[in-house]
């Protein structure tokens, strides 16, 4: 008996259907975990590292993130810079673990700050934190209000307050204040983690500092892990307090994203590097001086307009000391003047001593990862030495040559009488004639020479006073 071609048709379709209802994922299945974002803090905190972190924590909470892991390896940074990312840290809807790492790395200064705002801390083997006391944005070091001694802190450099003034002396109480600031501050971040603040204390009074296993022995953070994974896989699971209230890691196994810096951060990076910001403020000082000097050439001036404004924005963000900036510019200005003032060198060697001095002065040292390396500063000397020597040199070559051009070659030049006259007269001066007058008698087709001139008229006197007339020139 043969099929029913209808039956076979049927059959096969509940066949293809409940292959694919097979297929399909059971409703029981767990999704896949939630991404981990990495964000790297390495070298000096400023302004380019506050908008990286800014924007990162950003896409970590439109990613729906599991968290995010700050990997630190700085020497500090700037006060201000600091502050605003434990802000954003504090405020994060998704955890922050800090791990300082790889192995070699350290938290020093603002560093510590950021670790103790974090929700949950972790370290590597052979790396450290702590020295977190203040620096004054002039230098020296803060003495211990506790009576303790401290170290410099890296001030504008690290997240503590206060650190934005003036050097103050030993004792001083905007120095008392500063690092009674800078302790309140780390206290209060180690009380909302539930870290150890004792150490909080002494890592600012004292610039006490901690190995990785002493900090996890001390309670300062939670965990010891040698890279990433291994941090995600001791991480998941432990509570951690956000401001929406306590929430539990899930990162194991959780896929790990690296988050470079975007563009803006980028270019925030390149121009608030101090050596950066110096050479466009040279460029920006040179660029108008040319300006002034040859007016109308155009491209001077907009390429330095353009690097000072730069440079403005540069400084007005980095630990800079204003006294250095005006050196810097009289020293320029100087220099300028040496080839308008005629002053044997004075103001362009003047100028060059206050260019370097400006130099070392402009940047706060103190504060890590903000100074300007001495062989740039030496080259810059040493090139603008360079320069103002063969500047004077050629000015010294071109004031010895012979004139060649205007009334002045016709000095020393040889004239013929065209008749006699015994004051006033004319004469043949390389085929021209000229009026001419003489304090000696002078006779016809007599040889003279040409010993000054005023105005259009040529003082003249004989070549050779025992010399007889050579008849009519013409």
């Amino acid at each position: 008996m043969a099929a029913n071609p209808r039956l076979v048709v049927l059959g096969m379709l509940l066949a293809m259907a409940g292959w694919l209802v097979a297929a399909l994922p059971v409703g029981s299945q767990e999704p896949s975990p939630a991404p981990v974002l990495v964000l790297e803090i390495e070298g000096g905190i400023g302004p380019a590292t506050r908008e990286y972190l800014r924007s990162g924590l950003a896409r970590a909470q439109e990613e729906g993130a599991a968290a995010v892991v700050l990997r630190i390896d700085t020497p500090g940074g700037l006060d201000a810079a600091t502050r605003d990312i434990n802000r954003d840290i504090l405020a994060s809807p998704v955890p922050v673990i800090a791990w300082v790492g790889p192995q070699g790395a350290r938290a020093a200064s603002a560093g510590t700050y950021i670790l103790y705002a974090t929700h949950l801390a972790a370290m590597a083997p052979a790396t450290s934190l702590g020295a977190a006391t203040p620096v004054s944005m002039g230098g020296g070091a803060a003495p211990d209000p506790g009576g303790s001694g401290g170290e410099a802190r890296e001030d504008g450099a690290s997240g503590e307050a206060g650190g934005e003034g003036a050097a103050a002396p030993a004792g001083d109480p905007m120095t008392r204040k500063a690092v009674n600031d800078s302790v309140a501050y780390l206290r209060g971040l180690a009380t909302l983690r539930g870290r150890d603040v004792d150490f909080a204390e002494r890592a600012v009074r004292e610039a006490a500092t901690m190995t990785a296993g002493e900090a996890l022995e001390a309670g300062v953070i939670e965990l010891v892990a040698p890279d990433v994974p291994s941090l995600l896989q001791a991480a998941d699971g432990r509570a951690v307090q956000l401001p929406d209230g306590e929430v539990r890691l899930r990162t194991a196994g959780a896929p790990v994203t690296e988050v470079e810096p975007d563009w803006r951060a980028r270019l925030l990076s390149i121009l608030t590097d101090p050596s950066v910001a110096y050479m466009l403020l040279l460029a920006g000082m040179y660029g108008l001086l040319l300006e002034g000097y040859s007016p109308g050439a155009v491209v001077p001036g907009v390429f330095g307009a353009i690097c000072l404004l730069l440079a403005l924005y540069a400084l007005q963000v980095l630990p800079v000391n204003y006294a250095g900036v005006a050196l810097i510019a009289l020293g320029v200005l100087l220099m300028g003047l040496e080839f308008a003032v005629p002053s044997f060198g004075a103001l362009g060697i003047g100028g060059l001593v206050a260019l370097m001095v400006g130099s070392l002065m402009l940047y706060d040292t103190d504060v890590p990862g903000f100074g300007v390396p001495g062989q740039l500063l030496a080259g810059i000397g040493l090139a603008s030495a360079l320069v103002f020597m063969l500047a004077i040199w050629g000015m010294a070559r071109a004031r010895r040559r012979p004139v060649v051009s205007g009334m002045e070659e016709l000095l020393h030049e040889p004239a013929v009488a065209l008749a006699d006259f015994e004051r006033h007269g004319r004469v043949r001066v390389r085929g021209e004639v000229w009026q001419a007058e003489s304090s000696n008698p002078v006779t016809r087709g007599q040889d003279l020479r040409v010993v000054a001139i005023n105005g259009l008229v040529l003082h003249v006197e004989p070549a050779n006073p025992n010399s007889i007339p050579a008849g009519d020139p013409a």
